[in-house]
């Protein structure tokens, strides 16, 4: 009589995060343009306040080649600005200077050169408003026998949602 095959139990789920697996290649691809940190092109909305990141958008850093002996010279950080835009960035220049070298923590950037283009980023979509209250408190009514109450209204909302569509 033969033996049964074995039976192999899988082994432990090792899913890894995206950003672990793309960390690598987006700083390699981020520092290709100068930038030392990709946060600075992340981080943009943060770093340079909504008012300003709603216009412009971090394209490049250029950075002085350095001369032996003397210490390294601020950077250039290039800007992708709307054309309307422009004179108004330039006039915020300094404020913006400062808010990049607080993120870095030193002066790492010493002036900004605009570029007038569209910017590269997509618009995002405003939230979808709530359900009705009413459509949700009459699929609620229909949901008794579900017990939990939190449970129950999750339910209603959505189906009052897709009800909606």
């Amino acid at each position: 009589m033969s033996k049964p095959a074995p039976i192999y139990k899988p082994g432990p789920i090792s899913a890894k995060p995206l950003a672990g697996l793309l960390g690598p290649t987006l700083n390699e691809a981020f520092a290709k343009q100068g930038f030392a940190a990709r946060e600075l092109v992340t981080r943009w909305a943060e770093i340079a306040g909504a008012q300003i990141a709603a216009h412009c958008e971090p394209l490049k850093m250029q950075w002085p080649r350095p001369v032996e002996g003397q210490p390294q010279e601020p950077a250039t950080l290039v800007l992708r600005v709307e054309g309307p835009m422009a004179l108004e960035i330039q006039h915020s220049s300094d404020q913006i200077l400062q808010r990049v070298n607080r993120f870095f923590g030193w002066n790492a950037v010493g002036k900004l050169a605009l570029r007038q283009a569209p910017l590269s980023r997509r618009t995002r979509k405003p939230a979808p408003p709530p359900p009705d209250p009413k459509a949700v408190a009459r699929e609620a009514s229909s949901l008794e026998a579900v017990e939990d109450d939190d449970l129950r209204l999750a339910l209603a909302r959505l189906g009052a949602t897709i009800k909606r569509k």
